[in-house]
């Protein structure tokens, strides 16, 4: 009997030890996945299971299978804190997120304090590495003082003659990217003519919209996302302002013309280079166009953000968190996003904003010449 219960519990441990060893990997993005923002955490979503599904497809992550966890935060800064708690207690070892830098930021401090790699998709607002609380957080899109500079230029160079606006809603990323804006258009020589604040939620903009009719502005740049900006590019045309709207990277949806249909037609904005246009790319885009997925937006960020940390992980033989940063400073990544290598801060190194054009419900690259 005693013989039987030792070799029993010796299968018993011979299999925990098997299971231990083939343990699977989780890894989680997070952002808002409910809430009128939720069309770019859809798009978190659909890059996270994509990048995922390919990696274990080829062998997994250190001979790991990788398992995703999604996080909602909608874009709210208390409930991200709670998502970044919730999922270092699932010992998660990289979340590709949050989407909102006022998501981003606080959750930050919890991913550095319990040892999880942050890689933001799409968090622009510099403070994010700029006052970063640790080696944990990086980001594979660009900062808002660079979009600025490239949009605050613009401006001053395409609209010399022309009557400005600025509005913002008040959020870290829309206020942020408003006041660079503002800034590198000013230090053009271009001084704009009105501003103004909403927030964020609002639906009806009709005293803004008497205020800018009131001023004869030709052109409105907002810092601020899809949702209000669609909106008031449509209250603008029913009250017959042909007013152009300018804005950032919080376009780059097809909510965005849901929301305005044709009203949205010459919307401009800022935005990385398309990565669905890298040769790199093809293969996985056509991937996502056979699912009945356009990987619009941030849902290649997402993916990239997950390639890179894969690459450092194999690089680094190791997931602790760690020992994965060392290699995520160390190393360039092939991603469908190009060649990734990040700063000291972690901030990466690509290619900066371009201007896009929204016509006929999509946005492409427009001649800024």
């Amino acid at each position: 009997m005693k013989h039987t219960m030792k070799v029993g519990l010796a299968l018993a441990f011979a299999t925990a030890m098997t299971v231990a060893a083939r343990a699977d990997i989780t890894i989680a993005t997070a952002g808002p996945m409910t809430g009128e923002y939720a069309s770019f955490g859809k798009q978190m979503a659909d890059g996270a299971k994509q990048a995922v599904a390919d990696i274990n497809a080829a062998g997994g992550v250190l001979g790991q299978k990788l398992v995703l966890e999604i996080g909602d935060d909608r874009c709210d800064a208390k409930e991200a804190v709670n998502v970044a708690n919730q999922l270092a207690g699932k010992k998660v070892a990289l979340v590709a997120g949050h989407f909102c830098s006022s998501t981003s930021i606080p959750a930050s401090a919890v991913y550095n304090e319990e040892g999880v790699i942050q890689i933001s998709p799409a968090s622009t607002n510099p403070k994010y590495t700029d006052e970063r609380p640790g080696k944990m957080s990086f980001r594979v899109c660009g900062r808002d003082d660079q979009q600025g500079q490239v949009a605050g230029a613009f401006l001053a160079k395409k609209f010399a003659d022309k009557n400005i606006a600025i509005v913002d809603d008040k959020s870290t990323y829309g206020k942020g990217l408003a006041d660079e804006t503002r800034k590198y258009m000013n230090d053009a020589g271009k001084k704009e003519v009105l501003d103004d604040s909403y927030n964020a939620g609002d639906n009806d903009f009709s005293a803004l919209v008497s205020k800018l009719k009131a001023a004869n502005i030709d052109v409105l740049y907002v810092g601020g996302y899809h949702t209000e900006a669609g909106k008031i590019v449509r209250q603008m045309r029913e009250q017959g302002l042909k007013t152009i709207l300018v804005s950032g990277d919080a376009l780059v949806t097809a909510e965005y013309w849901q929301i305005t249909g044709d009203a949205g037609e010459g919307t401009l904005m800022t935005f990385s280079p398309d990565p669905r246009k890298n040769k790199e790319a093809a293969a996985v885009v056509d991937e996502f166009r056979k699912a009945g997925v356009e990987p619009e937006g941030y849902v290649l960020y997402t993916y990239a953000a997950i390639q890179a940390w894969a690459q450092a992980a194999a690089a680094a033989g190791s997931t602790d968190a760690a020992k994965v940063a060392d290699a995520l400073y160390k190393g360039t990544f092939k991603t469908v996003i190009g060649d990734v290598k990040f700063d000291d801060k972690g901030d990466v190194k690509l290619p900066g904003y371009v201007f896009y054009e929204w016509k006929k419900g999509n946005y492409d690259y427009m001649d800024t010449q």
